[in-house]
């Protein structure tokens, strides 16, 4: 399907089997500022509550479909919201349900309702080369992949109002065998995140080589807290900038679900991670942070070759522990600001292993760098570097 160079204005657009869109250089799809050209296809709640489901370009069911080209697809979300007022519909920009054989190559996208592009029960996507674009309204994600699997995402460079890169998962069925590689990601939340939604399991998962800059919460953000078994997960080769938190690892219990149907899950796990070859300068809370539950530990994590610089100027903790909060949406800020130590700290883990992890503080901050709270440690550790304090 050829789009020529030009502006048109458009609802929603669904594309049947063997059909992408090829942009030319110039070409522009604007979506439409009267929320009855859209329609919900595979309805569900997110973690926020909110109903998604409203698309701009969608395709359900469907094989080789997908977006090709130089040209630029620009939801306009902000001018929806002014024209509708109360602002229900809300389209994610683009939305693949079901598909296989998504191709995603060299196109703008601008300015989503919600979510920029979101894959569910699909498998087989290759993502290459798309600039992202999205602010000025909440959930402005950029790629989220849920319940997916075998994804591709290269070369890509996005900068969002919400989660620039997250995986999810929405349903029982896992998000697995999701490669993501050469990325730029700049976010008002989370570059890299997986488990906001986590009820179904996460499985080989791997992110390299991404450069991450001026992202207010965390930079990389693992959780399982509805249930899910998030297991054999390699992230490396991460550089950041400007990040208030560049490491975070939480295993909860909050225990959701969100399709019409589904079944809470106990307690899932959260093991099998390695985290390695990370730099960051400018880090404004702490620099890692990791927790799981009383009787749910994290497991198997190894976290090597960390180099972090932090602000540093935090405050005396007060002397009591961070409160649990086992079924709390999972976000940096969950413990509260008196976090006990400023480098790094631990809880409930069993099998953690360390290796070449340095932290500075430019400024004075009168914490300990690294405080661990019912931590069993490999036998193979070697401690954190221990920092300089300027």
């Amino acid at each position: 399907m050829q789009v020529p160079a030009g502006h048109f204005v458009t609802g929603t657009i669904q594309l049947k089997n063997g059909v992408r869109l090829q942009m030319a250089t110039g070409a522009v799809l604007l979506g439409s500022t009267n929320a009855a050209d859209y329609r919900s296809i595979d309805p569900f709640t997110d973690a926020t509550g909110a109903e998604r489901g409203y698309a701009l370009i969608t395709a359900i069911d469907a094989k080789r479909v997908g977006i090709e080209g130089g040209g630029t697809i620009d939801g306009r979300g902000v001018a929806l919201k002014a024209a509708e007022g109360n602002f229900t519909v809300r389209p994610f920009l683009v939305r693949w349900v079901r598909c296989g054989g998504v191709v995603v190559h060299d196109v703008q996208l601008l300015n989503g309702g919600a979510w920029t592009m979101h894959f569910f029960q699909s498998k087989n996507g290759d993502i290459n080369n798309v600039t992202i674009r999205s602010h000025g309204l909440p959930n402005n994600d950029g790629i989220d992949i849920d319940s997916s699997e075998a994804i591709r995402v290269s070369g890509c460079d996005i900068d969002t109002g919400d989660d620039a890169l997250c995986l999810k998962t929405t349903s029982t069925q896992p998000c697995r065998d999701i490669n993501i590689t050469a990325c730029k990601l700049a976010s008002r939340c989370a570059a890299i995140k997986l488990g906001t939604e986590s009820l179904g399991d996460f499985e080989n998962i791997r992110v390299t080589n991404c450069r991450v800059h001026d992202t207010r919460l965390g930079g990389i953000k693992l959780f399982s807290v509805d249930g899910a078994q998030l297991h054999d997960v390699t992230i490396s080769g991460i550089t950041m900038d400007r990040v208030a938190v560049p490491i975070m690892v939480r295993l909860g219990a909050r225990l959701k679900t969100f399709q019409a149907g589904d079944t809470k899950r106990p307690p899932g796990a959260l093991r099998d991670v390695t985290i390695e070859n990370i730099h960051a300068t400018s880090a404004q809370q702490i620099g890692i942070l990791i927790s799981g539950i009383p009787g749910h530990p994290v497991e198997a994590l190894t976290l090597e070759d960390i180099d972090i610089q932090l602000a540093g100027g935090g405050q005396q903790a007060n002397g009591q522990d961070p409160p649990e909060k086992e079924a709390a949406y999972p976000e940096i800020n969950m413990f509260g600001s008196g976090l006990p130590a400023c480098g790094m700290f631990a809880r409930h883990v069993e099998g953690l292993t360390q290796h070449n992890i340095k932290f500075t503080t430019t400024t004075p901050d009168p914490r300990p760098l690294v405080v661990f709270q019912d931590v069993t440690e490999s036998t193979s550790n070697k401690s954190p570097t221990p920092a300089a304090r300027q």
